[in-house]
């Protein structure tokens, strides 16, 4: 993982994206039914109880902020975790949570 993060910076763009696709309900739930297996579009649409449509626009966000991969088979379009974005922005949190102790600011010119 580290060699990977070092070969590819964040951006902000990513981490912004990243973290807009993840600040919907039914996306939240599209990454958790894809932890650790893939899963077709119908699958999807059923066990969510959406139409087609408004998962694609869901989908659509997560392939942008490229947090899914998509595989089409036929006419159908399987979805997975690209395990390697979300490594992208844990690594971006591991470094807010570890930065020091704020110092503290110099008094503004109308304290002083």
């Amino acid at each position: 993982m580290v060699s990977f993060l070092a070969e590819h910076p964040v951006t902000a763009e990513q981490v912004q994206g990243g973290f807009h696709a993840l600040s919907d309900p039914i996306r939240l739930q599209v990454l958790h039914l894809l932890q650790g297996r893939e899963l077709c579009v119908c699958d999807l649409c059923e066990i969510l109880e959406v139409s087609q449509s408004k998962l694609s626009f869901h989908l659509k966000t997560l392939r942008d902020a490229e947090l899914v991969n998509a595989r089409q088979q036929g006419r159908w379009i399987y979805y997975s975790l690209n395990p390697p974005r979300f490594q992208l922005l844990q690594h971006f949190l591991d470094q807010l949570g570890q930065a020091d102790t704020p110092q503290i600011a110099a008094p503004c010119a109308e304290d002083a």
